[in-house]
């Protein structure tokens, strides 16, 4: 497990003075910091046409872009390309450890863990990021420039698939060893370029815009067929203009918008499966044939272990503590009562369970048929 380190910062200094608010590099943020995937590993996921990649390369100064999957690299040279690999938390388990120093941001803020590898020279150029970032320094070295927003910087497309931004003023300017942690907010430029063949991994926080938030729950509700009230205008007066849209109109179809908004149920069971669902594959695999419910008692009684499957979203909400609890998987909703918190906390707060935990789940015929319904769908799975 890796053990995040900020220094003379705790983690409550490091939310009020830093997040969202300025970038922090964290000088051995990860001491004695180990790889968790080697290069080769990282390829190999790229040649995968399930896996998300891309790979930037310069050539004769023009940015380029190439897609995976991959069938080799040799093609590139050694120098002046980067490969970036999308969501290896939900491939590689090792790998997916590196997220969790990062949960004192709560769950459905943690989006997925990139990894990249890049030859001397390789970088994507200077950009922004609409998102918080914690970029984690492996093997090599690479030189981070980072600076503050600045509304006056111009962005410019040097490739259809590349967003680049103008020089910009550094208020950090250092190079990254293995262990290194740069913390970098939205809207702050960077550029990163390595000086010798080196891997980083970028933990990535999700931060849905007003347009997908609105999106999702117009998909939410054609999906489960929810019309809510229609518009209704007793006491209507006379219109005086057949083709105006009036101020008193407009201002009844805000209202009837802000009465679905105000429910309270409704948006706690959309957002819970809106921001559960995975954005990306998830390495599924079922067991065959299925588990019973007894078979899982006598493993579990026998002290094995459960892990949960890498990059699987799960939260729960409970509005107080005599509520139901709502606990949503991959965007599903299972609804559980207020006493079984604890199953709801571990299910969220744990990517494995200790033998102990387990247990837990032995302790009702509910439970057990619950965490084997998990078991089966492959949502958590026996640790050898």
């Amino acid at each position: 497990m890796y053990s995040l380190n900020f220094g003379s910062l705790s983690i409550e200094q490091f939310l009020a003075e830093y997040w969202q608010q300025k970038p922090l590099l964290i000088k051995g943020g990860f001491s004695n910091f180990q790889d968790p995937l080697s290069a080769d590993e990282l390829a190999g996921l790229a040649l995968d046409e399930q896996v998300d990649a891309r790979l930037i390369h310069q050539n004769d100064a023009n940015w380029l872009v190439d897609e995976g999957p991959f069938d080799g690299f040799d093609q590139y040279g050694e120098k002046d390309w980067t490969l970036l690999v999308q969501a290896v938390d939900h491939w590689q388990p090792d790998a997916a450890k590196l997220l969790e120093p990062f949960r004192f941001i709560p769950n459905w803020r943690i989006d997925d863990l990139m990894v990249s590898f890049s030859a001397p020279g390789g970088g994507v150029g200077p950009h922004l990021d609409q998102y918080d970032v914690f970029i984690i320094q492996g093997m090599g070295k690479r030189r981070w420039r980072v600076g503050m927003p600045d509304a006056s910087l111009e962005q410019f497309c040097p490739h259809p698939r590349l967003l680049q931004v103008s020089d910009f003023n550094a208020c950090i300017d250092d190079v990254m060893e293995p262990g290194d942690i740069l913390y970098i907010p939205p809207g702050c430029p960077h550029d990163g370029v390595s000086l010798e063949p080196s891997l980083n991994y970028s933990v990535g926080f999700r931060a849905p815009a007003q347009k997908d938030l609105i999106g999702g729950l117009a998909d939410y509700l054609l999906d489960f067929q929810i019309e809510g009230e229609r518009f209704s205008d007793p006491g209507r007066l006379r219109s005086l203009s057949p083709g105006e849209i009036n101020s008193r109109d407009l201002g009844q179809v805000r209202q009837l918008m802000q009465q679905l908004l105000a429910d309270d149920d409704l948006m706690s069971h959309w957002f819970g499966s809106y921001i559960s669902q995975a954005k990306r594959e998830l390495d599924l695999q079922e067991p065959e044939p299925h588990y019973q419910a007894e078979e899982i008692a006598e493993y579990l009684d026998e002290g094995s272990v459960l892990g949960r499957l890498g990059g699987l979203r799960c939260c729960y909400q409970q509005a107080n503590a005599e509520g139901d609890v709502q606990l949503f998987i991959n965007g599903d909703r299972f609804p559980l009562p207020a006493n079984e918190i604890d199953s709801a906390r571990l299910l969220t707060d744990r990517s494995q369970l200790t033998e102990a935990e387990c247990r837990h789940f032995m302790q009702t015929p509910e439970r057990l048929a619950f965490i084997t319904q998990l078991i089966n769908q492959g949502y958590w799975y026996f640790v050898e």
